[in-house]
């Protein structure tokens, strides 16, 4: 009896374990706002810049491997730093073309901190859709920057 009560706690908390972590954005999958937001998310959270530039187009990826890691690249092309980010899609300018094209303009906004400071930004980014994946061909200066 006492073997099946281990046995049975040990099978529920690894079942237990498996739930839940995914930090995926939520919402479609296959969206060029979603794949914008993961491609980001990816930069910036997990600081993965050899998955992100699996997210981008290839001349996009060698510009991002020429930076060496992910914070040089977003400190030094993208213009932006952070701690930690929450990302998200801008949809006010959303249209449902851009699900069927294979071209779109996507506005994200980012809402984190750095050096203890709350900082909010927006850029604005363009996907390409090549073989039903949307991957980043190009971040768009801030034209508000100086």
């Amino acid at each position: 009896m006492k073997l099946f009560i281990t046995l049975f706690t040990a099978t529920f908390l690894l079942l237990l374990s498996g739930c839940g972590g995914d930090d995926a954005p939520k919402g479609e999958k296959n969206t060029p706002g979603n794949s914008a937001a993961l491609f980001f998310d990816t930069l910036y959270n997990k600081q993965d810049l050899s998955k992100a530039t699996t997210m981008a187009t290839p001349k996009m990826a060698r510009i991002m491997k020429s930076y060496g890691t992910s914070k040089q690249f977003a400190r030094n092309l993208v213009n932006m730093q952070y701690d930690n980010v929450v990302i998200e899609v801008d949809m006010t300018n959303m249209s449902l073309r851009e699900q069927y094209g294979d071209k779109a303009n996507i506005n994200l906004i980012f809402t984190g901190h750095f050096n203890g400071n709350k900082v909010d930004d927006m850029r604005s980014v363009k996907m390409v859709r090549k073989k039903g994946n949307w991957y980043v061909d190009k971040i768009n200066a801030d034209p508000f920057a100086r």
